[in-house]
């Protein structure tokens, strides 16, 4: 039996404004009613249960929700776990791309050293190194963190895992796909430049065919055939002109043909231990249109699993 793994958290998103909630949290519960489980009648679907957001920092950490994060992506950690125990590729789907830091540590737990494809608009490598809380402001959001937590780059309560030495992913394992920030003058984490990470912009990736991007991929991965490999794909690396119900859509970005071209290649390798899927937010998408987007790509690149 596969294992499709329902994370409804927006821990990791900062409110827009006073008694905002980002609507991430929806995101699993809306897709099953657009047909998520009839779409795999044949899985097993398990829901992760979430602690209460709160837009208020906690003590002992600069991360919005940082403890009930640690709960939640050990929580995650356990179920991705079973599923690799039973030779199972997991869908996991969130919620904001918090999650990143469990789906990686079960697989690490099952099956030792990972590699990541990383599919994001944004690199997600806020860290102490380039940011730091200034007094009275507000907790950073850990979905602008994943890509540097997973790393090893942050605070120890969402850094260091029980029976894991070092970080989830070491750099030169990592492939980032779709930073669409890095010529902005005011690009807020710059240092990732300085390290072993694999970086291609969507700049880069728009001016390659979809084989040649998944050439480029695998170049990389390749120098590590031994490591099975994490897909995280973060909706928000699609153009804005597909995919506007996410927290911070923007342009360029990759179509949706080449995400599923280059995620389906992956998803179907036999190296691949499972995917994320993360940061569609409901209450920015009226009429479905979305939703209906995304259940199409989950098809096309699990090919119905």
């Amino acid at each position: 039996m596969k294992k499709i793994i329902l994370v409804p958290s927006s821990l990791g998103l900062n409110p827009l404004y006073k008694g905002h909630m980002p609507g991430t949290f929806r995101a699993p519960s809306v897709l099953m009613q657009h047909g998520l489980d009839k779409m795999f009648s044949s899985c097993d679907f398990v829901t992760v249960p979430c602690p209460e957001y709160s837009p208020e920092g906690e003590p002992g950490t600069d991360i919005l929700n940082g403890h009930k994060l640690r709960q939640l992506n050990l929580k995650l950690a356990d179920e991705v776990e079973a599923a690799n125990h039973r030779n199972s590729k997991p869908v996991v789907i969130g919620g904001d791309c918090s999650i990143l830091p469990g789906a990686l540590l079960g697989s690490r737990r099952k099956l030792g050293q990972l590699a990541l494809v990383h599919i994001d608009g944004h690199s997600d490598f806020r860290h102490p190194g380039n940011w730091k809380r200034e007094p009275g402001a507000r907790p950073g959001a850990a979905a602008g963190m994943d890509l540097a937590l997973v790393t090893g780059r942050g605070e120890p309560l969402l850094t260091s895992w029980p029976g894991i030495e070092g970080p989830l992913v070491q750099d030169d394992a990592v492939i980032q796909l779709g930073e669409r920030e890095s010529l902005l003058e005011d690009y807020e984490w710059p240092d990732i430049d300085g390290t072993d990470i694999r970086r291609i912009t969507v700049f880069d990736a728009l001016k390659l065919s979809d084989n040649h991007l998944i050439n480029v991929i695998f170049d990389r991965l390749n120098l590590f055939p031994e490591m099975p490999y994490w897909i995280h794909l973060d909706i928000d690396a699609l153009d804005s002109c597909e995919m506007s119900a996410v927290d911070c859509p923007g342009t360029p970005g990759l179509s949706s043909e080449t995400l599923v071209n280059v995620c389906r290649e992956l998803f179907n390798n036999m190296r691949c231990c499972g995917i994320t899927v993360t940061i569609y937010d409901p209450d920015l998408d009226h009429d479905g249109t979305a939703a209906t987007l995304i259940l199409d790509m989950l098809r096309s690149i699990t090919n119905d699993i």
